[in-house]
């Protein structure tokens, strides 16, 4: 009998995947999976090969966002689903979900169709304390600054920053800082198959105005956290809701799911991001994550 065959996808800076998922290779063959990693525009891979494709370190997929959408389509199976990563891979589902009454981060949206002023995008900053600029398509906090509305030279590199995005045909979001991250951080609740699996803390990330990320992504500090109730209690929501609002989510649980909470002004969790496409999945800081996810895997090819 042949072994079901999966590829999980990366990236070329991480071509033996990242040292989180690299174990999942050796957890799948205990599974009598053939698991290799496949790095996703290599054009040598003969993605046909593989009964299932796994979306892992992809990250270099945001300014070739339509592209990877395309490579995505194009496989006969692959997880998360195709149009579920269409969905997730433009953070303007913030707005569906804090449409289907999730508290989520507030924030405002600039189009760069309407090509706004220097003055139109001054105005809609927050008039006091810390916002942040970010692009909806990005990852890894690149193209993101943190700007202080007090100071006036502040306002103009963050006037300088949305203007620059919105030129180049970006859409942008400007939401306030959320100041408990400073001593709380993030708190990320992975789930696997709909069911909870683990949860960690993540360090703030935003220092000042943007500067420019050398590398994919900005370095993470990570460390494990028990989430709490109301937490979780956030984020057995989304869960929930994701079928309703996600193209593609309803047809069975998502292989993975990871809800990035903040603390609001008054302690509150709030929706900072659902991760659907390539999330870090932090398997080695809770005991058993690994096992729950090559498990997961595995079921979907019948192993």
């Amino acid at each position: 009998m042949t072994s079901p065959r999966i590829a999980l996808a990366t990236c070329s800076t991480f071509p033996d995947l990242d040292a989180d998922d690299a174990p999942v290779l050796a957890a799948l063959a205990d599974r009598g999976v053939d698991a290799v990693a496949a790095v996703w525009d290599d054009a040598e891979v003969d993605w046909s090969t593989f009964d299932l494709v796994v979306v892992r370190n992809t990250w270099d997929y945001s300014p070739r966002r339509e592209e990877f959408l395309a490579w995505a389509e194009a496989l006969p199976a692959v997880a998360n689903p195709a149009s579920v990563l269409a969905w997730n891979t433009d953070k303007a589902y913030l707005r569906e979900l804090a449409a289907a009454g999730l508290p989520t981060v507030p924030t405002i949206w600039l189009d760069p169709a309407r090509n706004l002023t220097s003055r139109a995008v001054h105005t809609r900053f927050p008039a006091t304390g810390h916002f942040v600029i970010k692009p909806t398509v990005s990852a890894g906090a690149k193209d993101v600054g943190r700007y202080d509305a007090n100071e006036a030279d502040q306002r103009g590199l963050a006037i300088v920053h949305a203007r620059d995005l919105l030129r180049a045909g970006r859409h942008v979001m400007i939401q306030p800082y959320l100041s408990r991250v400073d001593t709380a951080g993030e708190t990320g609740l992975v789930y696997v198959d709909g069911e909870f699996s683990h949860s960690v803390r993540k360090g703030p990330l935003l220092e000042g105005p943007y500067r420019g990320v050398e590398g994919l992504f900005k370095p993470e500090e990570m460390t494990a956290r028990e989430a709490t109730d109301e937490e979780r209690a956030i984020a057995d929501r989304v869960v929930k809701t994701l079928p309703d609002v996600v193209p593609g989510a309803g047809d069975g649980p998502l292989l993975y799911t990871r809800v990035d909470l903040l603390q609001g002004p008054d302690g509150a969790p709030v929706v900072l991001e659902v991760e659907l496409t390539e999330p870090s999945l932090f398997l080695s800081f809770a005991d058993g994550a690994l096992d729950r996810f090559a498990d997961a895997v595995a079921r979907r090819v019948g192993a």
